[in-house]
């Protein structure tokens, strides 16, 4: 391919219908090649600004600064493998089991960052928010509207699975959403309930034994067993002011 064509090509994939139509007088003009990157890199830049705000991702720790010291367990490893996003191209799914306090969110902010900077769609949500959305819809066309939303996303994070308890409708709507995108795209959960206590979560729904198998079926389930980190931070913000207290005293 000649340079002339490379630079046809991707003036069409940018849609400069302009410079396509007089692509006779603007082919060899030296301005050509800066405006195009120019405008590449300005497309870039704003699809991701765009992607970002779409996936609702938060303020989050980087993983730079996770304590992987503090947690009695959780596989380094496994968790740099998921930072590759190997899984987002066998739409497999990913679960973080664990305590509050052990940095789950955390690890999920980050993975759903890194996919939408690698061009990936991301949604990030919580269960409670998630659920509630889809239950509150009365009508069936708002509701096919949300669940398309939701399944449409290469990767759905929903946090806090676990921490409240939900009605029969609720585990049904969830298990739409597994359903719609079971084998298609990847799901990342995190809850601080261990399936066999998933009953707890949605009791006497008859779906659970089938949502867990849809969501376990092509699953990374990364357990993280610990004391909570927000309890270790706590106590040492409180000894640093004693000990800060304890100078003032003694200078007094």
């Amino acid at each position: 391919m000649t340079t002339s064509d490379s630079r046809r090509k991707r003036a069409m994939a940018l849609q400069l219908h302009g410079v396509l139509a007089h692509w006779a007088d603007c082919a060899d003009q030296p301005w050509l090649e800066p405006m195009l990157v120019w405008e590449e890199s300005e497309r870039s830049r704003r699809s991701l600004e765009r992607r970002l705000r779409c996936a609702h991702i938060g303020r989050f720790k980087p993983l730079a600064d996770f304590d992987w010291k503090w947690p009695e367990q959780c596989d380094q490893a496994a968790i740099a493998e998921l930072m590759t996003l190997d899984f987002l191209h066998s739409a497999t799914n990913a679960i973080l089991v664990g305590p509050s306090g052990l940095g789950k969110t955390t690890i999920a902010q980050n993975i759903a960052h890194q996919a939408t900077l690698q061009g990936h769609t991301v949604l990030f949500t919580t269960a409670g928010q998630l659920l509630g959305e889809l239950a509150s819809l009365d009508s069936d066309s708002a509701l096919r509207y949300r669940l398309r939303r939701y399944a449409a996303p290469s990767l759905l994070v929903v946090d806090e699975v676990g921490y409240l308890s939900y009605s029969n409708r609720h585990a049904d709507l969830l298990f739409e959403l597994i359903s719609r995108r079971h084998e298609k795209k990847s799901t990342l959960i995190t809850t601080n309930k261990s399936f066999g206590e998933w009953s707890e979560v949605f009791p006497n729904a008859a779906c659970v034994v089938a949502l867990i198998d849809r969501l376990v079926h092509h699953a990374e389930i990364i357990p993280i067993k610990g004391e909570s980190y927000r309890h270790k931070e706590a106590q040492e913000r409180a000894e640093a002011k004693a000990k800060k207290r304890k100078v003032a005293r003694s200078k007094s």
